[in-house]
């Protein structure tokens, strides 16, 4: 039996506020546990939630960056559980009127087919403190810090067929909360995360297979791989005679499987009901307004703009628009440069990216400014220094040893463009290879590599190679 797999995300991203969503307390990354939560995280009597505003502003600038409807009148509920780190027994988060609904994001995917992924809402909830396990001897500690931090939980249609489309839609919507920048996108500290809605089903089915949720999967690795292993977990329990079950699931990664965490529970068992101590969410149409105005320049618009502009191919303005930061500093050593967009498109995605890789450093952390790396292009479109040579300048720039001119100065790297003097070396290494030149003559046309490897070894490698080239044609036929 053919099975085609049917997936859902549920991408929670935490909104780079700088307070909590109903509290004033701070929502900094790794303070000392529980020192960045006040009573109303804690979930004491007497203590009433106030709305933050630029939570509100930052659900906007998502709907309308999506095509969503961003709602003029929205509801808080309770969300009611028990939990040891939620503290007052209950989530406050959006359930029957979220704050955004009915938007969609474009993927593309390998064989360069642009697929559209429905985005069923967007609601703003806050986030639950944190259970640790480890250095307690027995018991568990509980950390508050996270308690009320602001979440944006981003919820997908049932459109996705495979891990790769998965992992494509998570990474485009990563990218456009960071060009957004409602949420710094930090994976690893939690700031971006995803809970998996996995079902099988006989192809050619309407109906959807039993589902089971991936809780929790904080990187783009883990997600395929979650995905992949429970395809694979549902199917053969199906094919054997079993029945998939609705539940939570984990995923381990050291042992690359998915084990069950607990019963999928339906909406009916958080008892959803209005949040008595907040009104309802009303925002008018200047909010809305005001929050499309801020908006910046959309990663899709920012890739179409390269490529007629720039004159790229959709793949490179593709990776030059993946982050905002990217393609600012691409814009601006293409500015400083002034020299073909593709050598500086080149430039930015080989050298300068590798570097970055291998220092695991980001864009906003290069040593390399974009001031300097087109500095560096301009020394090679005027003919200072070869292409060759400009990778030494590079590293010597990534090492701090100043700007490209700095560095050519420093370490007598200009480029050889006397033709006289390179006519001369030219003479004195065919007079030291007669056999070869007799070889060339009659044939060997491959021995015109050696010759152009004698004079750049002759030169340092600060001939200029077109000059080489032409020169040397020019004396071996004659």
């Amino acid at each position: 039996m053919e099975w085609e797999v049917v997936i859902g995300l549920e991408i929670h991203a935490q909104l780079a506020t700088k307070s909590k969503i109903f509290s004033g307390a701070a929502t900094a990354y790794g303070a000392e546990p529980n020192t960045q939560a006040c009573t109303i995280d804690l979930g004491m009597p007497g203590v009433l939630p106030v709305l933050n505003r630029e939570a509100v502003h930052m659900a906007a600038k998502l709907g309308l960056a999506i095509g969503a409807e961003v709602a003029r009148r929205s509801v808080f509920a309770r969300k009611n559980y028990f939990y040891p780190d939620l503290p007052k027994g209950y989530q406050i988060s959006q359930y029957e009127l979220p704050v955004v609904a009915n938007g969609h994001l474009n993927i593309e995917l390998e064989e360069g087919i642009t697929k559209r992924i429905g985005i069923t809402r967007a609601h703003l909830e806050e986030d639950a403190g944190k259970s640790l396990h480890e250095d307690f001897h027995g018991m568990s500690g509980i950390d508050l810090n996270r308690a009320g931090t602001p979440l944006l939980e981003i919820v997908s249609e049932p459109d996705l067929r495979s891990a790769k489309e998965a992992v494509a839609y998570m990474k485009k919507l990563h990218s456009l909360v960071r060009y957004l920048e409602i949420c710094d996108g930090n994976m690893q500290e939690g700031s971006f995360r995803c809970d998996a809605n996995v079902s099988v089903r006989p192809l050619g089915q309407a109906a959807f297979g039993t589902r089971a949720e991936v809780k929790n999967l904080n990187s783009f690795r883990f997600v395929e791989k979650a995905i992949e292993y429970e395809v694979t977990r549902q199917i053969a329990l199906i094919e054997s005679g079993g029945k998939v079950v609705q539940e939570t699931r984990l995923y381990d990664p050291d042992k690359g499987e998915t084990r069950s965490m607990r019963a999928k529970e339906e909406a009916n068992d958080y008892r959803y009901f209005p949040d008595p101590d907040l009104l309802p969410l009303v925002i008018d149409d200047a909010f809305v307004a005001a929050a499309r105005a801020s908006l910046p320049e959309l990663p899709d618009e920012k890739k179409q703009r390269f490529v007629a502009d720039y004159g790229l191919s959709n793949y490179d303005a593709g990776v030059l628009t993946a982050t905002r930061e990217l393609g600012d500093y691409y814009e601006q050593v293409v500015k400083c440069s002034a020299v073909d967009a593709k050598l500086a498109a080149n430039w930015v995605m080989g050298d300068l990216s590798a570097a970055l890789n291998k220092s695991g450093k980001e864009i906003g952390e290069s040593t390399v400014s974009a001031e300097m790396l087109g500095g560096m292009l301009k020394r090679i479109a005027d003919d200072t220094i070869s292409g060759k040579i400009a990778k030494e300048v590079f590293e010597a720039m990534w090492a701090g040893e100043g700007d490209a001119d700095a560095v050519i100065e420093k370490k007598g790297l200009k480029q050889i463009t006397d033709s006289s003097a390179i006519e001369q070396i030219i003479d004195d290494v065919i007079a030291a290879n007669p056999d070869n030149v007799a070889a060339y003559r009659s044939g060997k046309d491959k021995l015109f590599g050696f010759f152009v490897g004698q004079v750049m070894k002759a030169t340092g490698g600060k001939a200029n190679p077109g000059q080489v080239n032409e020169l040397l044609k020019q004396k071996l036929n004659g």
